[in-house]
Protein backbone atom coordinates (compact mmCIF):
# COMPACT_ATOMS: atom_id res chain seq x y z
CA UNK A 1 0.00 0.00 0.00
CA UNK A 2 2.88 2.37 0.78
CA UNK A 3 4.38 2.10 -2.72
CA UNK A 4 1.03 2.76 -4.38
CA UNK A 5 0.54 5.80 -2.17
CA UNK A 6 4.01 7.11 -3.13
CA UNK A 7 3.12 6.82 -6.82
CA UNK A 8 0.06 8.97 -6.26
CA UNK A 9 2.10 11.84 -4.84
CA UNK A 10 2.35 14.92 -7.02
CA UNK A 11 5.41 15.23 -9.17
CA UNK A 12 7.55 18.22 -8.28
CA UNK A 13 6.64 21.26 -10.35
CA UNK A 14 9.11 22.49 -12.93
CA UNK A 15 11.36 25.35 -11.81
CA UNK A 16 10.28 28.79 -12.90
CA UNK A 17 13.45 30.86 -13.14
CA UNK A 18 12.14 34.21 -14.37
CA UNK A 19 8.95 35.20 -16.17
CA UNK A 20 7.71 38.69 -17.00
CA UNK A 21 4.34 40.14 -17.83
CA UNK A 22 2.34 43.32 -17.95
CA UNK A 23 -1.28 44.25 -18.34
CA UNK A 24 -3.55 47.23 -18.68
CA UNK A 25 -7.05 47.34 -17.28
CA UNK A 26 -8.73 50.65 -17.89
CA UNK A 27 -11.62 52.09 -16.00
CA UNK A 28 -13.58 55.26 -16.31
CA UNK A 29 -12.47 57.77 -15.06
CA UNK A 30 -8.85 57.61 -16.18
CA UNK A 31 -7.30 57.62 -12.69
CA UNK A 32 -8.77 54.15 -12.11
CA UNK A 33 -6.58 52.50 -14.77
CA UNK A 34 -4.12 49.86 -13.58
CA UNK A 35 -0.96 48.90 -15.46
CA UNK A 36 1.19 46.53 -13.40
CA UNK A 37 4.39 44.90 -14.56
CA UNK A 38 5.39 41.64 -12.92
CA UNK A 39 8.48 39.49 -12.55
CA UNK A 40 7.96 35.94 -11.27
CA UNK A 41 10.52 33.33 -10.30
CA UNK A 42 11.94 30.99 -7.70
CA UNK A 43 12.83 32.49 -4.31
CA UNK A 44 16.23 30.75 -4.50
CA UNK A 45 16.97 32.37 -7.86
CA UNK A 46 17.31 35.88 -9.32
CA UNK A 47 13.77 36.97 -8.41
CA UNK A 48 14.20 35.94 -4.77
CA UNK A 49 17.53 37.74 -4.58
CA UNK A 50 15.96 40.85 -6.12
CA UNK A 51 13.14 40.77 -3.56
CA UNK A 52 15.62 40.49 -0.69
CA UNK A 53 17.70 43.35 -2.10
CA UNK A 54 14.70 45.61 -2.74
CA UNK A 55 13.09 45.09 0.67
CA UNK A 56 16.40 45.86 2.37
CA UNK A 57 17.19 48.84 0.15
CA UNK A 58 14.34 51.26 0.80
CA UNK A 59 14.44 54.65 -0.94
CA UNK A 60 12.47 57.77 -0.06
CA UNK A 61 9.47 58.06 -2.35
CA UNK A 62 9.80 54.47 -3.56
CA UNK A 63 9.00 52.30 -0.54
CA UNK A 64 8.77 48.60 -1.27
CA UNK A 65 6.15 46.60 0.65
CA UNK A 66 4.91 43.04 0.73
CA UNK A 67 1.44 42.46 -0.67
CA UNK A 68 -0.89 41.78 2.23
CA UNK A 69 -4.58 41.18 2.80
CA UNK A 70 -4.17 43.32 5.93
CA UNK A 71 -1.44 43.89 8.47
CA UNK A 72 -0.24 40.53 9.77
CA UNK A 73 -1.62 38.61 6.74
CA UNK A 74 1.08 38.40 4.05
CA UNK A 75 0.09 36.44 0.96
CA UNK A 76 1.82 33.59 -0.85
CA UNK A 77 3.60 33.53 -3.20
CA UNK A 78 5.74 36.20 -1.56
CA UNK A 79 4.90 39.36 -3.47
CA UNK A 80 6.75 42.65 -3.29
CA UNK A 81 4.95 45.77 -4.53
CA UNK A 82 6.95 48.75 -5.76
CA UNK A 83 5.60 52.05 -7.03
CA UNK A 84 6.25 53.36 -10.54
CA UNK A 85 5.58 56.89 -9.26
CA UNK A 86 7.62 58.83 -6.70
CA UNK A 87 5.40 59.08 -3.63
CA UNK A 88 5.37 62.58 -2.14
CA UNK A 89 1.99 62.86 -0.47
CA UNK A 90 0.40 61.07 2.51
CA UNK A 91 -3.00 60.71 0.78
CA UNK A 92 -1.31 59.11 -2.23
CA UNK A 93 0.64 56.84 0.15
CA UNK A 94 -2.56 55.77 1.90
CA UNK A 95 -4.28 54.93 -1.39
CA UNK A 96 -1.24 53.08 -2.75
CA UNK A 97 -0.55 51.20 0.49
CA UNK A 98 -4.25 50.60 1.07
CA UNK A 99 -6.49 50.04 -1.92
CA UNK A 100 -3.77 49.20 -4.46
CA UNK A 101 -1.75 47.00 -2.10
CA UNK A 102 -4.88 45.03 -1.14
CA UNK A 103 -5.89 44.70 -4.79
CA UNK A 104 -2.45 43.37 -5.75
CA UNK A 105 -2.68 40.79 -2.96
CA UNK A 106 -6.11 39.64 -4.12
CA UNK A 107 -4.96 39.56 -7.76
CA UNK A 108 -2.07 37.25 -6.85
CA UNK A 109 -4.40 34.91 -4.96
CA UNK A 110 -6.83 35.00 -7.89
CA UNK A 111 -3.96 33.86 -10.15
CA UNK A 112 -3.27 30.91 -7.82
CA UNK A 113 -6.98 30.04 -7.68
CA UNK A 114 -7.16 30.16 -11.51
CA UNK A 115 -4.17 27.81 -11.78
CA UNK A 116 -1.92 30.36 -13.48
CA UNK A 117 0.47 29.95 -10.55
CA UNK A 118 0.67 26.32 -9.45
CA UNK A 119 -0.61 26.05 -5.87
CA UNK A 120 2.21 23.64 -5.03
CA UNK A 121 4.70 26.40 -5.95
CA UNK A 122 3.14 29.05 -3.68
CA UNK A 123 5.94 28.80 -1.12
CA UNK A 124 8.73 28.56 -3.71
CA UNK A 125 7.97 31.54 -5.96
CA UNK A 126 8.40 35.25 -5.54
CA UNK A 127 6.68 38.03 -7.45
CA UNK A 128 7.65 41.66 -7.89
CA UNK A 129 4.75 43.88 -8.94
CA UNK A 130 5.53 47.35 -10.21
CA UNK A 131 2.26 49.18 -9.59
CA UNK A 132 0.90 52.31 -11.27
CA UNK A 133 -1.36 54.72 -9.42
CA UNK A 134 -2.23 57.77 -11.49
CA UNK A 135 -1.23 60.90 -9.51
CA UNK A 136 -4.30 62.68 -10.89
CA UNK A 137 -6.29 60.71 -8.32
CA UNK A 138 -5.24 63.38 -5.80
CA UNK A 139 -7.24 66.00 -7.72
CA UNK A 140 -10.24 63.78 -8.36
CA UNK A 141 -13.55 64.29 -6.59
CA UNK A 142 -15.65 61.38 -5.45
CA UNK A 143 -12.99 58.69 -5.88
CA UNK A 144 -14.54 55.24 -6.25
CA UNK A 145 -12.12 53.11 -4.25
CA UNK A 146 -13.95 49.90 -5.10
CA UNK A 147 -13.45 50.62 -8.82
CA UNK A 148 -9.75 51.32 -8.19
CA UNK A 149 -9.48 48.06 -6.23
CA UNK A 150 -11.24 46.11 -9.00
CA UNK A 151 -9.05 47.39 -11.84
CA UNK A 152 -5.82 46.74 -9.91
CA UNK A 153 -6.95 43.28 -8.83
CA UNK A 154 -7.93 42.30 -12.37
CA UNK A 155 -4.77 43.79 -13.91
CA UNK A 156 -2.50 41.98 -11.43
CA UNK A 157 -4.09 38.61 -12.15
CA UNK A 158 -3.99 39.33 -15.91
CA UNK A 159 -0.28 40.31 -15.84
CA UNK A 160 0.55 37.10 -13.94
CA UNK A 161 -1.46 34.99 -16.40
CA UNK A 162 0.36 36.59 -19.31
CA UNK A 163 3.75 36.06 -17.63
CA UNK A 164 3.12 32.42 -16.86
CA UNK A 165 1.82 31.73 -20.38
CA UNK A 166 4.50 33.72 -22.24
CA UNK A 167 1.91 36.11 -23.68
CA UNK A 168 1.91 37.66 -26.12
CA UNK A 169 3.78 35.01 -28.10
CA UNK A 170 6.61 35.95 -30.44
CA UNK A 171 4.52 34.76 -33.40
CA UNK A 172 1.64 37.07 -32.42
CA UNK A 173 4.06 39.97 -31.93
CA UNK A 174 5.69 39.50 -35.32
CA UNK A 175 2.31 39.21 -37.02
CA UNK A 176 0.82 42.27 -35.27
CA UNK A 177 3.86 44.51 -34.88
CA UNK A 178 2.65 47.11 -37.36
CA UNK A 179 -0.97 46.98 -36.15
CA UNK A 180 -0.31 48.01 -32.56
CA UNK A 181 0.24 51.71 -31.92
CA UNK A 182 1.79 52.98 -28.71
CA UNK A 183 -0.77 55.35 -27.19
CA UNK A 184 1.61 58.14 -26.12
CA UNK A 185 3.62 57.91 -29.33
CA UNK A 186 0.41 58.41 -31.29
CA UNK A 187 -0.49 61.42 -29.12
CA UNK A 188 2.92 62.89 -29.96
CA UNK A 189 2.41 62.25 -33.67
CA UNK A 190 -1.01 63.90 -33.48
CA UNK A 191 0.40 66.93 -31.63
CA UNK A 192 -1.71 66.16 -28.55
CA UNK A 193 1.02 65.19 -26.10
CA UNK A 194 0.70 67.18 -22.89
CA UNK A 195 3.76 68.12 -20.87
Amino acid sequence: MGKKKDKLKEKPAKRIILRTGEALVEGEPGWSAAEPEVVIGELDGPVGYAIAHLIGNQAKGHTKVFAILNSDVQIRPTTLMVSKVTVKNSKYTNILMGTVQAAVAHGVLDAVRAGDIPKNKANDLGIIVSAWLDPSILRAEGVDYQLLFNTNREATAKAIRKAMNHEPSIDWLLENQDNVTHYYHQLALDGQLEG
